[in-house]
């Protein structure tokens, strides 16, 4: 792997979070099944592009990139070997030739200058330490005029996907994010957004609100236990002293109130964000 500068996330999603994300691959992509659809409605991903796929994590969305680019190539990185081996073996088994994976830091990646037509990401591009350096790594990898297009979390208080069991874990709702620190909620400020854009050399910047439905489980106790075996779960569980099984219990309840014949669907808000690099 290339030079890493996002140490703390490397070692995160090449430890027990990349694995977790890899061992439930088919559950995760059915979790963004809403918020996947939005992202390539902007990307309108053209059959010569060469797309760049940012945190492409299993593969899902640079494989999906890879069918509409029937005549160009999709190329994805990400900071995680478990859910790049993923990303490969399903390339593999469904015989796509014009998809490849890279491991490595978006932030200092050294990308071929204007290689791509399209950079895309699913929710992959709100960790970065800087992510002025990185955004603006990403658009030397672009051709003039070619397009970043990603989806990212709104504020906060709008993502019951993340408030309803994270306010049950912890006994009181989780607060915004840090301004200037990464993290899920880095860019939910739509100024902030746009100030980081900008200072990369990216122009034509808009962001559309998009409100999706995410289906985490086939019913309250299913949700809860998927829920509890995620990253930030895992941590907030060895900051208590509260017995496992309670907590879990606490999360079923909460999570009911979601849970219909059909599964559990937690809703969420998102901007879809377009850029185009001059």
């Amino acid at each position: 792997m290339q030079a890493v500068v996002n140490t703390h996330q490397a070692e995160a999603w090449n430890g027990y979070e990349g694995e977790h994300w890899a061992a439930h691959q088919d559950r995760w992509d059915a979790v963004n099944v809403d918020l996947t659809r939005h992202l390539f409605a902007g990307a309108a991903v053209g059959g010569r592009d060469r797309v760049l796929d940012i945190g492409c994590g299993n593969g899902q969305s640079t494989r999906l990139a890879a069918r509409r680019a029937v005549d160009g190539h999709a190329v994805g990185v990400d900071l995680s070997g478990p859910m790049l081996g993923r990303a490969r073996a399903t390339a593999a088994q469904e015989h796509l030739t014009n998809v490849s994976f890279e491991q490595g830091d978006a932030q200092v990646h050294p990308f071929e200058a204007g290689a791509f037509d399209l950079a895309i990401s699913r929710a992959g591009i709100m960790f970065f330490g800087d992510p002025v350096a990185a955004f603006t790594n990403i658009g030397r990898a672009l051709r003039a005029g070619g397009r970043f297009v990603f989806v990212c979390p709104r504020d906060v208080h709008l993502q019951d996907w993340f408030v309803a069991p994270m306010t049950a874990l912890l006994g009181h709702t989780p607060g915004p994010a840090v301004p200037g620190e990464p993290g899920m909620f880095s860019l939910a400020d739509r100024a902030h957004l746009d100030d980081v854009l900008l200072r990369a050399g990216f122009e034509t910047v808009t962001a559309a609100e998009v409100d999706v439905e995410m289906a985490y489980g086939r019913n309250a106790e299913d949700a809860a236990d998927f829920f509890l075996g995620m990253g930030p779960a895992r941590f907030s569980l060895g900051q208590t002293d509260r017995a496992a099984a309670d907590l879990r219990d606490t999360v079923v309840e909460a999570l009911r109130a979601y849970e219909t014949v059909e599964g559990v669907g937690l809703p969420g808000s998102f901007w879809r964000v377009s850029a185009t690099r001059p």
